[in-house]
């Protein structure tokens, strides 16, 4: 019953995820419709929406983890999943259970709106809206899948709305500028609804003002006046030194992740001026356990030691080059790269990014976006990267692992999908 489940909604209804360009529908019909059909759902809780290029799932944890320290009740809803399909959709970090999913499920097929034809993307985000109602959520964190303007969340109306940063991606459905790119992810702003950015400068910042300033909303730009003053890496931690939350240790410890709790800061800050029960022991104990709290994984994760094994969800050129940057602040004798990347992404900016000496294993995903790995290995090889092929994740870590000595690294990563291979090979998510 399950996979017949996860059959219907992955196979019969269209996924970028899996399929990219037929996969994609924009516009707000078809969500419309299905909202009415399950009577608005979203109207019954508060809601935070979080669009951005890069840090929109990390930031949306952090939030979620530190709501539910100050006693809220709250929805998360996030994608893509790694492992399992329910970990986009939690209350208070419980995935949503599959009995759930397979009674919802059946119960639309008997409802299915006869004039439309929802996408996979369309289905989920209302199912996730119908079951925080259903569990009576007080307040829902809810991620956008691509874009903002037209994406399929972009019927709720927010207390607060929050934009990440701002990069060239999918450029196919976005525009070809950062400014166009900027006018779709603006597009979550609403009328006189609050909106926090993480980082925007230039052409980016101008865009978010005009499009702030036509809808009369604020727009907090949480560069300006920083609640992360600096930061250190202590005993597997990142600790903040916080302008008004003092000392502050997060499980998230790649070096990104600063920019994404000073957006998080930022945003409880102004969630306690709209009355919420904001308290600082709360934050403190949410960002050191945002991981229990809502079950993230795959940013700059520790998965093994001796070769130490990191993972990363980095999967454009904005967020590769800082984890790239990291990775050369560790302590290795011989770094070993595990691979793969979607055939629809910048790979060459990326490629251009890596290290001469390292030793590649090129993988892909089992999905068809992904680049044949005989093609990522000869565009490595024009830059002068050498490496063997692996069609399967598994197969390219157990190469690595054999190759790699106790006081080397192993990487891996380039794709969400790469990530969600190796986790479910490593058990993780079960």
């Amino acid at each position: 019953m399950w996979e017949r489940t996860l059959d219907y909604l992955f196979n019969q209804r269209p996924a970028f995820e899996r399929e990219g360009a037929t996969g994609y529908k924009p516009g707000l019909d078809t969500s419309l419709a299905l909202d009415r059909l399950y009577n608005e759902p979203h109207r019954n809780y508060r809601i935070i929406h979080i669009a951005g290029t890069n840090g929109k799932g990390s930031t949306a944890h952090m939030l979620a983890s530190c709501l539910q320290q100050c006693g809220y009740r709250v929805g998360l809803f996030t994608s893509p999943h790694l492992v399992d399909f329910r970990e986009r959709i939690r209350v208070n970090g419980k995935k949503v259970s599959r009995n759930y999913v397979m009674k919802w499920v059946a119960d639309y097929r008997k409802r299915a709106l006869k004039d439309y034809e929802p996408s996979f993307f369309e289905l989920t985000s209302t199912m996730a809206f119908d079951y925080f109602a259903w569990r009576h959520v007080n307040v829902a964190v809810i991620e956008t899948g691509l874009g903002g303007r037209l994406d399929s969340t972009n019927i709720i109306t927010p207390e607060v709305s929050v934009i990440t940063n701002i990069g060239l991606e999918h450029q196919q459905f976005l525009g070809n500028t950062l400014e166009e790119i900027t006018s779709e992810k603006a597009g979550i702003i609403k009328p006189g609804r609050p909106v926090i950015v993480g980082h925007a400068d230039g052409v980016v910042r101008n865009v978010i003002e005009r499009v702030a300033k036509s809808q009369r909303s604020q727009a907090i730009f949480a560069q300006d006046k920083p609640e992360v003053l600096n930061a250190v890496h202590i005993d597997g931690m990142l600790r903040l030194n916080t302008a008004s939350h003092g000392v502050v240790d997060c499980q998230l410890t790649g070096d990104y992740q600063i920019e994404n709790v000073n957006t998080v800061l930022h945003t409880l800050n102004l969630l306690k001026s709209l009355n919420y029960r904001i308290k600082k022991d709360a934050i403190v104990d949410g960002m050191a356990h945002v991981v229990e709290n809502t079950g993230l994984m795959g940013r700059w994760m520790k998965l093994g030691e001796k070769p130490l094994l990191l993972c990363d969800s980095a999967h454009n050129p904005p967020g590769f080059e800082q984890v790239m940057r990291q990775l050369k602040r560790e302590t290795y004798e011989k770094l070993h790269l595990v691979l793969g990347f979607m055939a629809d992404k910048d790979v060459s900016t990326m490629l251009r990014m890596l290290p001469k000496n390292a030793r590649y294993y090129f993988t892909q995903a089992q999905t068809v976006r992904s680049m044949k790995c005989e093609e990522l290995q000869q565009n490595a090889a024009a830059m002068g990267l050498q490496g063997s092929v692996y069609s399967r994740v598994e197969d390219a870590l157990e190469a690595a692992r054999r190759s790699a000595l106790p006081k080397d690294l192993i990487y891996v990563g380039g794709s969400m999908y790469v990530l969600a291979e190796l986790l479910k090979y490593l058990g993780y998510g079960d």
